[in-house]
């Protein structure tokens, strides 16, 4: 198969494999960070095959709708990836990028690196920013069934790994253990200039929000 053929047919496997997913981890959740990855990679010295796949395949199985389960998503993708024939090396890259992709809370150190895992990285974060980003956020907090904001439960900037993925804190929380933290993590050049501006709309989000909380708006 040809590399567009590969990609085609990779489009295809997810999409059908995220009927019906969580909001904001869905098919169109996967899209963005596929179109943030070709933004970025534009900039940058990759693979952009690499990239595109690591990009439709990072959230093939979520560990937070698998009970928790790491392993799920890169070997899934893994056996995806076989089933097309796709070269061992590069199969091998896109599983590395997948299962080091994600935040994992803020002590949380990554085992493996390349310019491709941080191209997928700053694509992914970024759909956690800004108006979708805050969309996202309260879309899983609802799903979760988490209140919006309670301002007796302080946010925790010191949670371990597992502490972050088992938390039920509510979702104005997420803000501060997670996304504001991003735009400082940011990989690239690009990726950095446009978390900036989302990163900013986020700040005025919150403080909008803490206004009309206590009825000053």
């Amino acid at each position: 198969m040809t590399e567009n053929n590969i990609i085609t047919a990779t489009v295809n496997f997810v999409k059908t494999t995220l009927q019906g997913a969580e909001g904001g981890h869905d098919w169109f959740h996967i899209e963005r960070v596929w179109k943030n990855s070709i933004t970025i990679a534009k900039t940058e010295n990759v693979n952009g095959f690499v990239v595109a796949l690591a990009a439709l395949l990072h959230d093939i199985a979520d560990a937070k709708f698998n009970n928790g389960d790491e392993e799920i998503g890169p070997v899934t993708a893994t056996k995806f990836l076989q089933s097309l024939d796709v070269d061992n090396e590069i199969k091998a890259h896109v599983e590395n990028i997948i299962r080091n992709i994600s935040f994992k809370g803020g002590n949380f150190t990554q085992t493996f690196s390349s310019p491709e895992l941080a191209v997928v990285q700053d694509a992914d974060r970024l759909d956690a920013l800004g108006a979708i980003g805050i969309a996202r956020a309260f879309n899983y907090g609802g799903f979760k069934n988490r209140e919006l904001y309670n301002p007796a439960i302080a946010p925790d900037l010191h949670m371990s790994k597992a502490a972050y993925k088992n938390t039920s804190a509510p979702t104005i929380n997420h803000f501060y253990e997670k996304l504001l933290l991003l735009k400082d993590k940011m990989n690239t050049h690009t990726g950095r200039k446009m978390a900036e501006e989302r990163h900013e709309f986020m700040e005025q989000f919150l403080q909008h929000f803490y206004q009309e909380w206590e009825g000053e708006k």
